[in-house]
């Protein structure tokens, strides 16, 4: 599914997809403030062990890193899969690349306030990316 297709089911949500990208990919803080819920965790699982971290550990990870815009990663972003299950709740199925490895994220967004929030985000690393 493409941003434009998501855009014709749900405008709101298709903003929220094409900020999450643009976040992923140049790590803008601010942006990031208004893509993620401050009460969000994102869950993964690294070497064989549950990772679990809160909002505002992943803000500062992202913050002590570099950008894959600035290690000119290529931007190949994916709307894998929607589901809007209700007026205030989604699934969406993101595929992205960054940091040599193709990452598959679910992210289960919330309507709250107003907009649409990252509200629990899961990950992992599916791939890596052929150079």
């Amino acid at each position: 599914m493409t941003l434009d297709e998501l855009d014709g089911i749900n405008p709101e949500i298709a903003g929220l997809a094409r900020n999450y990208f643009d976040l992923m990919h140049h790590q803008d803080l601010e942006l990031f403030d208004h893509v993620f819920h401050p009460e969000s965790v994102l869950y993964g699982v690294v070497d064989g062990t549950l990772s679990i971290r809160p909002c505002a550990v992943y803000r500062q990870a992202m913050a002590d890193r570099k950008s894959p815009a600035s290690l000119g990663n290529a931007r190949r972003d994916t709307v894998v899969s929607f589901d809007q299950i209700s007026p205030t709740l989604a699934l969406i199925k993101m595929q992205l690349e960054m940091f040599g490895g193709i990452m598959q994220d679910y992210l289960n967004i919330v309507y709250l306030d107003g907009q649409w929030w990252v509200m629990a985000k899961m990950w992992e690393k599916v791939g890596d990316v052929e150079v």
